[in-house]
């Protein structure tokens, strides 16, 4: 009898590797919450922390755009805020003034 595997998105993968890496979970209890097999589990972990240690520190393609992109976010919500700011003062001004 063939054996069907599962397949996992990657999203799913890295959601399941954030839960263990971020509430301390033991694998096998993470794995069994979610319905998978502990060792499966336990090769996403072991890949995860094999990824970024072999990053050394620089960053990835995908990373390095994610950076350009959230920085020049930054920048427009600093901008938008100054603006905000700004035009505060001036009603607080206009409104005492009256």
């Amino acid at each position: 009898m063939a054996e069907t595997r599962r397949k996992f998105d990657q999203d799913f993968r890295d959601g399941a590797v954030r839960i263990v890496e971020e509430t301390g979970k033991p694998i096998a209890q993470v794995a069994r919450e979610l319905g998978i097999k502990a060792g499966t589990l336990a090769n996403w972990v072991s890949m995860a922390r094999r990824r970024r240690e072999a990053g050394n520190g620089h960053l990835g393609e995908d990373e390095r755009a994610e950076l350009v992109r959230l920085r020049r976010e930054n920048v427009e919500l600093q901008m938008r805020c100054d603006v905000l700011k700004r035009s505060l003062v001036l009603w607080v001004q206009d409104s005492t003034t009256r």
